[in-house]
């Protein structure tokens, strides 16, 4: 039996195998409006009909302030939830599910895309003032200003409200983005939180606006949308964030409705040694999975049809978020159905002509 083209029921969602594609920037909103165009529907759009179960779009700010770039998408307007709208009618047309990657970039935001330049976009060219849980820089970056108390609840009432945007947009499920270095993640780490208020100190607090997110998230969309949460597992630091960690907020966030972990790593700081290879991040997933009665994504260079089924079928994690793989090959799951022997119903009738015949 293969796992991977098992469905996972998520709540009430039903998806029809294990095969994610997570959250990955695109950079390509060229009007610098948080509005997303013919790009990002054709690229999630390719992948959907490649054959996916899960789509997640990328992090998308909560805020014009939350995004990572000028160039990234946002999900606090209107105009912006038509335009994902678009995008999900085809996702939706092609047999698979959707989610959106809600996210607040902090010290690690108005930065340039890969191809226009490093480091913090100035002012006078559509950059902005950076917030964290710290007036500490990002390396390389423009120094951030601390939020205030009052401007952290604010801002736990922003994902709340991007999340009903999301469910406007026809959005299956929605993720907090927790991990990578962003603001979520900043107020996590004991490195980069050194707050005195209700959000710093001891684990309970500095996971506080997490939680916060999570509660008011339901509050506003009720108990049927899906939510997951990504998570970096480790700081690669011993001062900083781990995996007892990891494990201990999931916890909390599944007693208050989170219903999946992702679970990456690394991001927050620079100048650590991080061990790279095939499949690097699983053993932590697992780990979390071990202690957790919730779904558990294992992420990081998983690319081969076999290596996927390996780790679903040794029982500990429940999904495969195929990410760097998918880029060279929207069709990867179907080419892993055909490598794994799995005869499956969902191959576009577009592309019938190039299915894999048995003898290759």
């Amino acid at each position: 039996m293969v796992k991977l083209f098992e469905p996972i029921k998520i709540r009430d969602l039903e998806i029809r195998n294990r095969i994610f594609i997570p959250a990955m920037c695109q950079y390509s909103c060229e009007n610098q409006d948080g509005v997303i165009g013919d790009w990002h529907l054709m690229h999630l759009g390719a992948r959907a009909a490649g054959g996916a179960g899960m789509i997640i779009a990328e992090a998308s700010g909560v805020t014009p302030e939350g995004r990572i770039s000028p160039w990234c998408p946002g999900i606090w307007n209107f105009e912006q939830v038509a335009a994902w709208a678009r995008v999900n009618l085809f996702i939706h047309a092609q047999g698979a599910k959707s989610a959106i990657q809600l996210a607040h970039a902090g010290r690690k935001g108005s930065t340039y895309r890969d191809w226009s330049g490093k480091g913090s976009v100035p002012l006078e060219l559509g950059g902005w003032q950076t917030v964290s849980a710290t007036a500490e820089a990002f390396d390389g970056y423009e120094a951030p200003r601390e939020l205030s108390t009052a401007e952290v609840l604010d801002l736990i009432q922003d994902f709340a409200k991007a999340a009903k945007n999301a469910l406007l947009a026809g959005f299956d499920a929605v993720e907090i983005h927790a991990a990578h270095g962003y603001l979520i993640h900043q107020f996590l780490s004991p490195i980069t939180n050194q707050r005195t208020d209700e959000f710093g100190g001891p684990l309970e607090n500095r996971a506080r606006i997490l939680l916060e997110i999570i509660k008011a998230i339901r509050s506003e969309v009720g108990d049927v949308l899906p939510i997951f949460v990504r998570f970096s597992a480790t700081d690669y630091r011993e001062d900083g964030w781990d995996v007892a960690q990891t494990t201990e907020v999931a916890k909390w966030c599944s007693e208050l409705g989170a219903d999946l972990f992702d679970i990456s790593s690394g991001g927050l700081i620079t100048g650590v040694k991080i061990p790279t290879g095939p499949g690097y991040q699983v053993p932590f997933a697992e780990e979390i999975a071990r202690n957790v009665s919730n779904p558990v994504g294992a992420v990081g260079q998983i690319t081969d049809a076999h290596q996927a089924e390996n780790i679903l079928q040794a029982g500990g994690v429940d999904v495969i978020l195929v990410g760097r793989a998918s880029l060279r090959d929207p069709n990867w799951p179907l080419r892993a159905a055909h490598e794994l022997s799995v005869e499956i119903d969902y191959w576009p009738n577009q592309y019938l002509r190039g299915k894999f015949p048995k003898d290759i």
